[in-house]
């Protein structure tokens, strides 16, 4: 609370953000159920991946060119327009899942809306260091992501709450139409929140705008910048690796719920079983952010970063011997807080040392090598979990994959040895 009160922009920002993932809980929820947890859509692994893989491919497409917009034209402009940009487009969506589409012109409307998210969220990054001092960045992120990430849980069981209430009186297509109207509007006001952003308060500045249009190169141009800091880039793929490892985990978790734990014939109660322990991920999170700037004060980021890639492999292990809702409760509260506190301590370590000039272009690096993470995921998930969900390699391989990054990539002599060169 002290830190929203000594930056007076900050809390703006933070409405339009949470706004926005409040929303995309309520939104996801609502595809989920359409796509997932419908009686007649029974899934398994390779459909729960694709599932994923639609939500996810276009991070990486949109991506590249998220600098060309971020760098150039006022961010604030960029959010608002594509919250409104957004709301259309799920008014769309939400007729056609009203007429049961399942085809590709549903797909597509559905990429759009998660592409412009992805704009939306980089530019939120993006501009945030400049409405706070470097040595707050971590506590600022630790706030803007993780209350994030809490209100899409959040929205999340609105959307669950709002299904259940509204069943009784339509069919489950109609509901989850219903979910998407209302999600429209929430996406709306995400964008009038935004109309309270000065127009170049959160970048970039005017003497820092380039001219050249690189399309890809943006991108490529990000990596080049992030080479000469070599803690960085180890900390962007320590984020993926992290990632593709939930990403993969829920999936597991996805299907444990619809397919085991409980009835396949009532998907409402695995749909409500998925949600609780989503939201039991959720105050891991939340619980995680909080232990971040303590364990960075103590540690220092690096050690912070490498600690947190350690510390839940120990869960994973148990989790593949024991497959019960219990450890899989406990596996996603650990997983999701311990890897909260590497993404908003890496975050921070980012933003304090790229110049806002080519901040856009650094994050669009660092989200699509991010989002190539978790589509690994999902991908070496459906090749490897059976349609009940019942795996002990699933999370034995992301152990492996936890302790490979913190000892090899986070290794002291290449990535520890870099902690003098930022606070």
């Amino acid at each position: 609370m002290k830190l929203l009160g000594r930056y007076g922009s900050l809390p703006k920002l933070l409405r339009v953000r949470w706004m926005g993932q409040l929303t995309d809980g309520a939104f996801q929820s609502a595809l989920a159920s359409f796509v997932l947890f419908s009686p007649e859509r029974q899934p398994n692994a390779i459909k729960a991946a694709l599932a994923f893989a639609v939500v996810l491919l276009p991070y990486s497409l949109v991506g590249p060119y998220a600098g060309i917009f971020l760098d150039r034209f006022s961010r604030k402009r960029v959010i608002q327009i594509a919250n409104f940009l957004r709301a259309a487009d799920l008014l769309i969506i939400a007729l056609l899942i009203y007429q049961g589409s399942t085809g590709i012109t549903l797909t597509l409307f559905v990429l759009f809306a998660f592409g412009v998210n992805r704009l939306i969220l980089a530019g939120l990054s993006a501009g945030l260091p400049l409405l706070v001092e470097k040595k707050d960045l971590i506590a600022a992120n630790a706030v803007a992501v993780t209350g994030g990430t809490i209100f899409v849980v959040i929205g999340g069981g609105l959307g669950i709450g709002l299904k259940n209430l509204v069943n009784s009186a339509t069919t489950g297509d109609h509901v989850d139409a219903i979910l998407i109207l209302t999600a429209a509007g929430g996406y709306l006001l995400a964008a009038l929140f935004a109309s309270r952003i000065g127009k170049r308060e959160i970048g970039p500045l005017s003497h820092e705008i380039s001219q050249e249009i690189k399309g890809f190169g943006e991108m490529l141009e990000g990596f080049h910048i992030l080479r000469s800091h070599g803690d960085a880039i180890r900390g962007i793929i320590a984020t993926g690796v992290q990632r593709g490892g939930i990403t993969a985990l829920t999936l597991m978790a996805l299907l444990l719920e619809r397919n085991t734990y409980n009835p396949p014939t009532d998907p409402d109660a695995g749909l409500r079983g998925f949600a609780y322990a989503l939201a039991i991920a959720g105050i891991g999170i939340g619980l995680g952010a909080l232990a971040g700037p303590f364990g960075v004060a103590k540690f220092g980021r690096h050690k912070w970063i490498r600690i947190s890639m350690v510390a839940p492999i120990g869960f994973l292990i148990l989790f593949g011997v024991f497959t019960n809702e219990f450890m899989l409760i406990l596996t996603a509260f650990f997983v999701g807080g311990f890897g909260q506190s590497l993404k908003i301590t890496n975050d921070a370590l980012v933003q304090s040392k790229i110049d806002d000039e080519f901040r856009g272009r650094t994050f669009a690096f660092y989200d699509v090598a991010v989002n190539g993470a978790i589509v690994s995921g999902a991908i070496i998930s459906a090749l490897v979990l059976p349609a009940s969900g019942v795996s002990l390699l699933m999370p034995w391989l992301i152990a492996i994959a936890y302790t490979l990054t913190a000892f090899i990539l986070l290794r002291k002599s290449k990535f520890l040895a870099y902690s003098s060169s930022t606070n």
